[in-house]
């Protein structure tokens, strides 16, 4: 197989990246498309129960019951203006979302083949840990990425704590793209996370802090990173992520 990994490893901000040609997908609380910081979504859905009572993802025109997806598409925006926004919904007014309706909606986006899907959420029913880790392989064996944010708190939840799946925890560092590699897992790397000023609902801004937007950094990184290298498996974008983060040195030698 002819080799595919670039020769010299430069972050792909510094070679004018901007998510061009990679295709997200935000799994949240729904997205304003018409907020400034956000701009053009590709297009909107959302995860509802059918009149047979079974769930099913449809066109969506609601926009954000809450905000907080919102806040995480302009995060990913900001840091890659160009790549192509989807959204959808499966979180409530409350954030509020079954476990059968989170792996709906993760089921529909890997089938879609989306590049990179940013998952703000978890679920703790250890009866859906099968079939979230089944999906989340498929996923990557597929090509699509997914980011998820750890569990703000210490409890034991899916799919973030899946190996295939790339997780974020948060610092409280300013730069939105200095990313820190955790060697102790699950959480793999640490992303901005802390008094993030992000969109909110309304065309307005709010200062939002938590693991969800540690991931909304991380998501944009990776498109950054697909969008100058297309063509990337998963594991080369962990790699390179992990050769880019700050507290590792390609040359041997350890970071400072």
């Amino acid at each position: 197989m002819p080799a595919t990994w670039p020769q010299t490893i430069r972050p792909p901000w510094e070679e004018r990246s901007t998510g061009a040609g990679v295709r997200v997908c935000v799994i949240d609380s729904g997205v304003e498309p018409d907020h400034p910081l956000v701009g053009p979504l590709s297009a909107a859905h959302a995860v509802t129960p059918g009149p047979d009572g079974r769930l099913r993802v449809v066109t969506d025109e609601s926009g954000d019951a809450y905000g907080h997806g919102t806040a995480c598409a302009g995060v990913i925006r900001s840091l890659a203006p160009d790549c192509s926004l989807v959204s959808l919904r499966v979180l409530g007014a409350g954030l509020s979302c079954t476990g059968r309706t989170l792996l709906t909606g993760l089921c529909w986006a890997v089938d879609q083949g989306f590049d990179v899907v940013n998952i703000s959420l978890s679920t703790t029913k250890r009866e859906l840990r099968d079939e979230l880790h089944d999906l989340a392989d498929r996923a990557c064996f597929g090509g699509t990425l997914l980011v998820a944010a750890a569990n703000n708190r210490r409890i034991e939840s899916f799919p973030w704590r899946f190996a295939s799946v790339l997780s974020a925890g948060s610092h409280a560092l300013s730069d939105p793209r200095h990313l820190l590699y955790n060697p102790r897992p699950p959480v793999e790397f640490y992303a901005r996370g802390t008094d993030v000023l992000a969109p909110w609902p309304g065309g307005g801004t709010r200062l939002c802090s938590g693991n969800s937007f540690a991931a909304a950094h991380l998501t944009g990184l990776c498109a950054l990173i697909l969008s100058r290298y297309p063509g990337l498996a998963p594991f080369q974008v962990r790699s390179m992520l992990h050769l880019l983060a700050a507290n590792v040195s390609p040359g041997g030698e350890p970071a400072r």
